[in-house]
């Protein structure tokens, strides 16, 4: 069996690493990610669920999307998915969780492959490309046989940053979304962002580092740029938007973001629920063969889409 760590690449040092450095890093890390040796960690896909690739047309652009179906015919429900990473990641590093959704909520879920962050593609692009395809789908629901009345998103980390603020602007443009679940999420990119106590106690864990967060940082919020308007956590007004399910591990330096916003979306008056998994880790719920906690998440976030999401 190939060890999936001899596999991987070395990290670079991120306060000095280049551009060229980013994109060799990001190929060979999403390779091996993508890779079936690295479902030892990253899990089995659900049989019940077939799994394909799909091109989306957005304005001025074409974005892939990993899209999950089940057996089942009909309108189904539909959960649009962003993964985890920022400059880092793909879609099939989490097909374990998302074909599990598929196959038994029932549920079309589309994964956003969105445009991943580097000197010339800020957070903003990605924020974009979470929206413009919840948008897109639920424009052409009959094409992809879902019920544009039963939506939910669906985020991991940075992913759940988008997925937050997705959830915010579909309350804008009037779109009802059922539900949305938020899952070890970023959501403050200000500089105040690392300041919290769960920063502090977990500034080096194997998943995440705070060099890491702060290159984050770096490519996410160019000069000039409102970090407020990304930061969900500031958001002027949080009522009235989809009932929340905030799953935190607690050995995250970010585990305080999803407390904290949990708790702001309580005090607007939507309904959230705060979910903690002690001693996990960032990004568990992707790597379900080293995280025994991320079984009873999946299975909690079944559960709660099963019930915002029925007839």
């Amino acid at each position: 069996m190939t060890d999936i760590t001899e596999m991987r690449p070395a990290e670079p040092d991120w306060s000095t690493v280049t551009a060229e450095e980013l994109i060799a890093f990001r190929d060979a890390e999403n390779r091996v990610r993508a890779s079936t040796a690295a479902r030892v960690i990253t899990g089995e896909p659900d049989p019940g669920a077939t799994i394909g690739w799909q091109q989306v047309a957005l304005p001025g652009r074409e974005l892939p999307v990993r899209v999950y179906r089940p057996s089942d015919a009909g309108a189904l429900p539909l959960v649009i998915h962003v993964h985890g990473g920022a400059f880092v990641g793909t879609a099939v590093q989490s097909d374990w969780v998302n074909s599990h959704l598929a196959a038994h909520l029932p549920a079309v879920v589309v994964s956003v492959e969105h445009r991943l962050l580097d000197w010339e593609t800020p957070l903003s692009a990605a924020v974009d490309d979470g929206w413009d395809v919840l948008r897109h789908v639920l424009e052409h629901a009959g094409t992809w046989g879902v019920d544009p009345a039963r939506v939910a998103v669906f985020g991991e980390s940075c992913g759940g940053l988008i997925g937050a603020l997705a959830a915010t602007r579909a309350r804008r443009a009037g779109l009802g979304l059922r539900a949305q679940v938020l899952v070890n999420p970023v959501v403050d990119v200000t500089p105040a962002a690392w300041a919290y106590d769960s920063a502090t106690q977990y500034a080096t864990t194997p998943t995440l580092s705070m060099p890491l967060l702060r290159f984050f940082q770096r490519l996410a919020i160019p000069e000039g740029t409102d970090a407020r308007a990304l930061s969900p956590l500031y958001a002027e007004d949080l009522n009235g938007l989809a009932p929340a399910l905030v799953v935190v591990p607690t050995a995250d330096p970010i585990a305080d973001h999803g407390r904290r916003y949990a708790e702001r979306l309580r005090v607007a008056g939507t309904p959230a629920r705060l979910s903690e998994y002690p001693e996990a880790g960032h990004a568990f719920l992707s790597m379900p063969g080293m995280a025994p906690q991320a079984t009873p998440a999946r299975a909690e976030i079944l559960a709660f889409l099963r019930e915002s999401l029925g007839e």
